[in-house]
């Protein structure tokens, strides 16, 4: 994850769910997925039941950071910032939102088109960035929840 991990709190959590869930909505999808980018699911919404997510969000991780790899390679400043990939059943976009969380739609051709998929996810990744910023500037302004305790704290209330 680019900076340090930060700490999700329960309103803003709620907040990412209402997002993904409008995305999910509006865009016609199959299901929306809000996953960091140490592989770690935030929150989803749709069709998942039945889906192993932590696999999922695990390996998005790793093909991000592949995709990252790629545009190292062939000389871009950054990441790329969206990956599509298309199957005969599904399809998957994903996007990295304030360069902190990934943002994954699955849909298909029957319900839906990879360009509102795209419409759709521009407006919610500017929301979810909203959302994200706000949780790093308390997570940076110390207002993390057990911010204090230590590593040594821990290894004491456990010996």
């Amino acid at each position: 994850m680019a900076g340090s991990a930060f700490v999700m709190y329960e309103a803003e959590q709620k907040e990412i769910q209402a997002i993904i869930e409008r995305l999910t909505h509006e865009s016609r999808a199959k299901a929306c997925f809000v996953i960091d980018k140490n592989g770690q699911a935030l929150a989803s919404s749709g069709q998942v039941a039945g889906l192993d997510i932590t696999s999922l969000a695990s390996l998005t991780a790793g093909s991000i950071s592949a995709t990252g790899g790629l545009a190292r390679v062939l000389g871009e400043k950054g990441d790329f910032t969206a990956t599509y990939n298309e199957g005969d059943r599904d399809n998957l976009y994903m996007t990295i939102v304030g360069q902190r969380i990934i943002l994954v739609v699955t849909f298909n051709n029957d319900t839906s088109s990879l360009g509102l998929v795209r419409l759709r996810v521009k407006k919610a990744s500017e929301e979810l960035a909203g959302v994200i910023q706000r949780i790093v500037t308390k997570s940076d302004a110390g207002d993390a929840p057990l911010g204090e305790i230590t590593d040594d704290d821990i290894d004491n209330l456990f010996s």
